[in-house]
């Protein structure tokens, strides 16, 4: 349950994100709410999380899932760079939270 929490935390924080984003090149309220909302209900989730999970694997399976996430949305929707580097380092990230999870 802990691990789907984290999942989802991940995914909203992915969400705020792309407001920031959204919000940044254009301040409209939909976009506010999709920054705010996203970041905040992220939280929220990563907060229940705890219930199921250690902070310290909590918080870094939430970070590594959401950096992952909003630079792989960032490449594919706004243009960034996909050089062989930064998939490198988004491949790295991964390994690192699964074998965080695997190991404890």
């Amino acid at each position: 349950m802990g691990v789907i929490l984290v999942l989802l935390a991940s995914a909203f924080e992915i969400c705020g994100v792309i407001g920031l984003k959204l919000f940044s090149q254009k301040s409209t309220f939909r976009n506010g709410i999709l920054y705010i909302g996203g970041f905040s209900t992220s939280l929220g989730m990563l907060l229940v999380s705890f219930s199921f999970l250690q902070v310290s694997v909590a918080y870094a399976m939430w970070v590594g899932a959401g950096t992952a996430g909003a630079v792989l949305v960032n490449m594919i929707f706004f243009g960034e760079s996909k050089s062989l580097s930064r998939v490198l380092s988004l491949v790295a990230i991964i390994i690192g939270v699964v074998g965080l999870k695997a190991l404890s």
